[in-house]
């Protein structure tokens, strides 16, 4: 991946005491795409100026401390919900104030590799992280909920923490108690461990380095896998005849590959599935944010996704997941990972995460992603509907 560096002036305010902040310009003016995310930038390097700033493709940002620590997220999901005038999640609230929100969140975000004087303290309550993807939020929710529901504690919800790199080091700085993992996710990309395609092996793997090398919990699976999946439109799986990834290998030397950023690098992604099935595509893979990849595929920007088996939209929009004939990916069973410290100090959290053990089926995980998605609905009653119905 190559990077640019960020090379916007940061001095307008100091400069001319009368020209208005970076943050009352984002908060005040309707920003095109690029002047959002030059201003948002600006505001990020104004705050914490000992950084150095890059970018990688149309909306990556990377940040890199004076000890040499890299953090890296993407820009587009809050850039679609300012264009679209959009509501924070939580509780509906103006896109002003989710402005606000989602520039704390990208701070906070940072400041789990890069500590600042100005981080926030922790308050004394547990706080639930979740990646920027649907059935993230949802998972993160159904975890705060349930704690809430099974003790007297008020959970803090921590959600959009870009990837799985931001979640991982909030975790094992103490920023977040607890996140659903995917064990195939946490073995190859976290812990750096050789693909393994037996689910109970790589569970006990991951369990166990877990514990050696970040004081962490790997709770019981939820109930679910959510593994990658190759996606097609669904007219161009008819009109070809596909069903499998080996079939669709003799089309894609003329087609574009979408996938999210981790997807691109990480050792079960595209390097190993090209050489797997001898995939060649029309240029190099085409990377963005996870919840532009349907959007780009039905307005044939990409003709094939790098997307998740549970994603709602695959059926909404009759898309056609290709079959993994060679059984290349490895499990990726849904895990709560939880710190033993938050465990010791609020042990109601590992009674709740018991009774969610094999509690969530990959139909109920569709349901719930296309509830949001599709019909968008808020998060938090999709879960609060599912645990009615679940008696939980």
């Amino acid at each position: 991946m190559k990077w640019w560096p960020f090379t916007g002036k940061t001095k307008d305010t100091a400069e001319n005491p009368s020209h208005p902040s970076t943050l009352d310009r984002l908060l005040t003016r309707n920003c095109s795409r690029d002047e959002f995310f030059l201003l948002y930038t600006k505001l990020l390097q104004e705050q914490m100026p000992n950084c150095r700033v890059e970018f990688s493709g149309e909306s990556v940002l990377r940040l890199t401390g004076t000890d040499g620590k890299e953090s890296t997220t993407c820009l587009d999901n809050l850039w679609l919900k300012y264009k679209d005038g959009g509501h924070d999640r939580a509780d509906l609230i103006p896109i002003r104030r989710g402005l606000r929100l989602a520039i704390g969140i990208l701070l906070f975000a940072s400041s789990c590799t890069f500590p600042i004087s100005c981080s926030p303290p922790r308050e004394d309550r547990p706080v639930i992280g979740a990646k920027n993807f649907t059935e993230q939020v949802i998972l993160g929710e159904l975890i705060a909920q349930q704690i809430e529901a099974r003790s007297n504690l008020k959970v803090e919800r921590r959600f959009y923490l870009a990837g799985s790199y931001i979640c991982h080091q909030a975790l094992v700085s103490g920023r977040i108690d607890a996140y659903v993992e995917y064990t195939g996710t946490a073995l190859t990309a976290i812990l750096k461990q050789p693909v393994d395609r037996d689910p109970e092996r790589v569970l006990d793997t991951v369990r166990r380095l877990y514990a050696e090398r970040y004081g962490t919990t790997v709770a019981d699976p939820l109930g679910f896998e959510n593994t990658f999946a190759m996606v097609v439109r669904g007219d161009d799986a008819q009109s070809l005849h596909l069903t499998t990834l080996s079939e669709a290998a003799a089309y894609t030397p003329r087609w574009h590959l979408g996938v999210g950023y981790e997807f691109e690098q990480r050792p079960d992604g595209v390097p190993g599935l090209s050489a797997a099935y001898n995939l060649r595509f029309d240029g190099p893979p085409r990377t963005m944010d996870l919840g532009l990849l349907y959007r780009a595929l039905n307005s044939r920007q990409v003709d094939m996704i790098a997307a998740n088996s549970t994603d709602g939209p695959i059926q909404a929009f009759g898309l056609v997941a290709l079959q993994d004939d060679r059984h290349y990916f490895p499990p990726y069973q849904a895990v709560p990972l939880v710190r033993n410290d938050a465990l010791r100090r609020w042990p109601q959290i590992g009674a709740a995460l018991q009774t969610l053990a094999a509690q969530v089926t990959a139909g109920d995980m569709r349901t719930m992603n296309e509830a949001v998605d599709g019909q968008h609905r808020d998060p938090a009653d999709v879960v609060r509907e599912f645990r009615i119905r679940k008696n939980l």
